[in-house]
């Protein structure tokens, strides 16, 4: 459904993308991550033809971005962060107003119309004015307007920004439905919310693919940065050099104490004779094992490996600052 090839983006000197390729196949959901700046909503208005590109190019449903803008805009349905909303507006003349605007032609206008303010639950608000909305209706409103004409791809900016828990919850399940019949790129900082959502994880880093699979299989690419937690009843300090005595551990923490017992958390690589030897060292001090279990690497984990700024580099920007 999207191609995108050797994409950049350069503002003088600087670039803002530098060279990503990437795929949507037709029916996915694509989670889309980086830190602040990495080039996302970047990405996302060049896609929608809101930003010109430098270099590359982007197909959406075989159409070129560049040379067929119009039919590309026909195709998408986009949720910026700050839905562009008409306050003043009764939320049903504000929908009318945007089926009139992106001149979408069906057998029955006030049922699309209706259709969608089901499929995105605003039934209860559709005579109100959007300023006296709450976030999470003002959201689900705006979401409304980019699904008016049944566009097959959605690109949504950080659409739960601001948003309480149960609001976004609400915005994760209608999204998830969504995505059954739709492909969806999902741009957001929350990651428990790209995990439960998205097939796939595309992760970019000061304007550069770093990333690019399903959440299960990055973190099991990652299995080096896979932490193990152990919990035991004796001699702190005992404990924790037996734990800093394996050369498969490392960055031992102790989370918590309760009485004699502690637990410790770190870093592993250890086999499975190296965790034998790590029971059989405990027994020899007489500190036993209350509790050992590992700790899956979650999309956070991998997101913040592949993004960290190395210690140089930080020096470098503080230096400039």
């Amino acid at each position: 459904m999207i191609t995108i090839s050797n994409l950049t983006k350069r503002y003088g000197d600087k670039y803002a993308l530098d060279s990503i390729s990437f795929d949507v196949k037709t029916g996915e959901v694509l989670g889309f991550l980086g830190p602040n700046g990495a080039g996302k909503s970047t990405t996302m208005n060049i896609i929608t033809g809101y930003t010109a590109y430098t270099e590359g190019t982007v197909n959406v449903d075989g159409f070129d971005v560049a040379e067929e803008p119009i039919e590309v805009k026909k195709r998408i349905g986009y949720l910026p962060e700050i839905p562009p909303l008409y306050l003043d507006m009764i939320v049903w003349d504000y929908l009318d107003f945007v089926y009139d605007l992106k001149k979408v032609k069906t057998d029955d206008r006030t049922k699309h119309i209706q259709d969608i303010v089901d499929t995105v639950k605003i039934d209860d608000v559709k005579k109100r004015k959007i300023g006296n909305l709450s976030k999470g209706y003002r959201q689900r409103v705006g979401l409304a307007g980019a699904l008016i004409g049944n566009p097959p791809v959605l690109i949504l900016d950080e659409p739960t920004v601001g948003l309480d828990p149960k609001q976004i919850i609400e915005m994760r399940n209608v999204i998830k439905d969504l995505g059954k019949e739709r492909t969806v790129i999902l741009s957001s900082h929350i990651l428990s919310e790209i995990s439960a959502v998205c097939d796939r994880v595309i992760i970019i880093n000061k304007g550069k693919l770093v990333a690019e699979d399903t959440p299960e299989n990055l973190s099991a690419k990652m299995k080096n940065v896979n932490r193990m937690m152990i919990s035991v009843s004796g001699d702190r300090e005992t404990a924790q050099e037996i734990l800093n005595s394996f050369d498969g551990i490392q960055n031992v923490v102790c989370v918590s104490s309760q009485g004699d017992a502690y637990s410790f958390e770190f870093d592993t690589s250890l086999d499975e004779q190296d965790r034998k030897d790590l029971f059989f060292a405990f027994a020899e001090k007489s500190i036993p094992i209350i509790a050992q279990k590992e700790i899956e690497v979650s999309l956070e984990d991998i997101f913040l490996e592949l993004t960290k700024t190395p210690a140089k580099e930080e020096n470098e920007n503080e230096g400039d600052i």
